[in-house]
């Protein structure tokens, strides 16, 4: 994989740090992600710079000539960072490292490129490249990464259990990239991971959420997912996910193992969508299955209402992940609460009132949701899978007819409280809801059409059946 990088460095950062370092004294040099990402032949918009000397003075220096206007600085990491077009550049001082035992953030001292090197958190992350113009271009690759790249191998440039100790994020960071890169972590690190797994919980639970969320967004997120099972990371991070785990047999009847059921459930959706909620709705569809799993003698095993109490368990799974308390939790609990029905749909009569209920209710994530309920048909029995599949294409193609015909997808009643109110003499009360509720289900039932007309024939109706009194206006 041996290349000259020289035609790499085409970007007008490297330029004018060339340049800068033609009439300077000093060396500077791209490393990590950058420099894996082009060993990966993959495009990457963030560009780190290790300097020797004054790395914040030299940021700004080469921000002036790029024109840049806004750096940003933080003197006590040493380090800078500026945006020019669409990539992050970032420079930092080459800096030493030392940690406590009850934090991950360093005291750092000035260092060499060895120095910073060393504390990289991986072999693949801690390629250089040199920048001055005399030995530009020039690889240095102290511990193999360009090997390790070529093996698909994360491994640490110190003793694992000293790189996971310093920072136990870490950890995380090397099950996150084998799940993006399909990577294997060299044995070694595996153990120090089981071993020190307890230590994530010095960790903010935001940056353990990131993490999870890149894992999610990875092309077969249950590669990671299931190394964090094996490490005893889940344990700490996902406890509810663990819970999942298993298999109970009784009276010669078992259940499948949930855990890896829904983590098949994630590699399906994430063949179909690069959405990160509609992947979360895939990992908590079936969250609430523990604590709802009955035996009966008769049927089996049951998790009767799993969907509705999983749907009211994702507001707390969210508060405690630090993830967003807005459209998109209610987006997850809609998706979640709502994932059985076009099954049930598929294994009885796709009845129009069914499908404008679903519609009603799903609205304008119902595409959403049929993809999640594809996903969600796991069987090996490969018969079973295909006609299930055929069934969801009717469902598909009942929804878009009925769709088409009573514009149902996030309907209102045509007639609206005001003109309820209106009609009957009425101020806001009990009755004018259940006019609303009545127009409402019987356009569902399908016994009226979706149209104005029809709708306040029947509030006409049902406001005498109730013995109110109608304007004369109106008669």
């Amino acid at each position: 994989m041996h290349r000259d990088f020289t035609s790499y460095l085409s970007h007008p950062v490297f330029k004018v740090i060339k340049k800068y370092l033609e009439d300077n004294e000093g060396s500077a040099f791209v490393i990590g992600g950058f420099v894996r990402d082009l060993l990966l032949e993959k495009k990457s918009k963030d560009i780190d710079i290790v300097v020797y000397g004054d790395g914040l003075q030299f940021a700004k220096n080469v921000a002036e000539i790029l024109r840049v206007k806004k750096v940003s600085v933080f003197k006590t990491f040493g380090t800078a960072h500026f945006r020019y077009k669409d990539v992050d550049v970032e420079f930092v001082t080459a800096r030493k490292e030392s940690y406590s035992k009850d934090s991950r953030n360093p005291k750092v001292s000035p260092g060499s490129l060895k120095d910073d090197q060393y504390r990289r958190d991986f072999t693949i992350n801690a390629l250089a490249i040199d920048l001055h113009p005399s030995s530009f271009g020039e690889l240095i690759d102290p511990f193999n990464g360009e090997t390790d790249i070529e093996n698909g191998m994360i491994r640490t440039p110190l003793d694992p259990s000293e790189t996971f100790s310093d920072d136990p994020l870490r950890m995380l960071r090397a099950i996150r990239f084998a799940s993006q890169l399909d990577f294997k972590i060299d044995i070694s690190c595996l153990k120090s991971i089981r071993d020190q797994s307890e230590r994530i919980k010095i960790i903010s639970r935001e940056r353990i959420t990131d993490e999870i969320n890149k894992i999610l967004m990875s092309p077969c997120p249950s590669r990671g997912f299931k190394l964090l099972k094996s490490t005893g990371l889940l344990e700490y991070i996902f406890p509810e996910l663990l819970e999942l785990s298993g298999i109970e047999t009784i009276n010669g009847k078992s259940h499948k193992d949930n855990f890896l059921h829904t983590l098949q459930v994630v590699d399906n959706v994430s063949k179909t969508s690069d959405k990160l909620w509609l992947r979360w709705s895939a990992l908590l569809h079936d969250i609430a299955k523990p604590p709802t799993k009955r035996f009966d003698k008769k049927i089996g095993w049951t998790f009767h209402g799993h969907e509705e109490l999983g749907s009211k368990m994702v507001p707390r799974i969210f508060k405690y992940h630090r993830l967003p308390l807005d459209a998109k939790m209610k987006y997850v609990q809609k998706l979640v609460r709502l994932h059985l029905r076009p099954i049930a749909l598929v294994k009885g009569s796709v009845t129009d009132t069914a499908i404008r209920r679903l519609l009603n209710e799903a609205g304008e994530d119902v595409e959403d949701l049929m993809l999640l309920c594809n996903a969600d048909i796991t069987s090996k029995n490969e018969f079973k899978v295909k006609r299930y599949q055929e069934n969801f294409k009717l469902v598909s193609e009942k929804l878009q007819a009925v769709e088409e015909k009573d514009k149902i997808r996030n309907f209102q009643p045509p007639v609206k409280g005001e003109e309820i109110m209106k009609s009957f003499n009425l101020g806001p009360c009990y009755e004018v809801g259940v006019i609303k509720s009545k127009i409402k289900e019987a356009i569902l039932e399908g016994e009226i059409p979706n149209s104005y007309d029809d709708a306040k024939a029947l509030m006409l109706t049902i406001g005498k059946e109730m013995g109110l009194e109608i304007k004369e206006s109106l008669n």
